[in-house]
Formats: C-alpha cells, sequence, structure tokens
C-alpha cells in the first residue's frame, strides 16, 4: 500500500511538520482544521464559534476535494472544542454539510487549540478505487 500526501492551496498550509491529509489506499485521514483562511495572514476569521466553525468546514471541503472525495465520503470526525457549551451552535451548522449518512463522530473539549482556536475537526474518509 502506498501513502500519498494531500495538499491542497485552498486550505491554509500546515503550520507544523505533517500534511493537510494522506491518502494510504481507500483511507484519506485528513489532518484537523482550525478556522484559518487558505492564503490569508495565518490569524483565525473573527466572528465566534460560528463563524470558526463554517471555516473549518470550508477548509476540510477543500482538502476532501483535493483528493476527489466529498462529504459522503467521510466516515469518521473528531471535533474539538474549546468550550463543550458550543456543542449545539457547532453541531447545527455541522449537520448541514452531510446530506445522507453522516459520519461516526466522537466531540471533546480540549482547551488548548491551535493559535486560540475555538474549534477544530479532523476527518476520515473512505474512498472507492476510481477515486
Amino acid at each position: 500500500m502506498s501513502k500519498i500526501a494531500i495538499s491542497t492551496d485552498r486550505a491554509p498550509a500546515a503550520i507544523g511538520p505533517y500534511s493537510q491529509a494522506v491518502r494510504a489506499g481507500n483511507l484519506l485521514f485528513c489532518s484537523g482544521q482550525i478556522a484559518l483562511e487558505p492564503g490569508g495572514s495565518g490569524e483565525l476569521v473573527s466572528g465566534g464559534i460560528e463563524a470558526q466553525t463554517r471555516q473549518v468546514l470550508d477548509n476540510l471541503q477543500a482538502v476532501l476535494s483535493a483528493a476527489g472525495a466529498n462529504w459522503n465520503d467521510v466516515v469518521k470526525t473528531t471535533i474539538y472544542l474549546r468550550d463543550l457549551n458550543d456543542f449545539q451552535k457547532v453541531n447545527a451548522i455541522y449537520a448541514d454539510r452531510f446530506e445522507a449518512i453522516p459520519p461516526a463522530r466522537a466531540t471533546v473539549e480540549a482547551s488548548g487549540l491551535p493559535k486560540g482556536a475555538v474549534v477544530e475537526i479532523d476527518a476520515l474518509a473512505y474512498l472507492e478505487e476510481d477515486q
């Protein structure tokens, strides 16, 4: 089985020694995304938890697209929240991304997200052979 690094300029560049995503066989492992604007200043978007959640999901969507995948291919996500009291707001925005079967998911409270982010989400997708 080969590993292929996935990278796109439509999502923020990695801020450490990791890939935006790695495809290994039929699996796509997407690194956690925070609410950085692609190609921007390296700062978080303003606007609170809702704005950050939308940007995080947009960033993940860009990485998925770069690998030839979409939200319907996602089988597992993990949501990291600085404050678990934001769960309902994040959940409402997150739910809009999945039309068919929503993926398995874990949500955890994490006090020290990169750059002071209030939300981070990673994803695991299953890709068909021809993708």
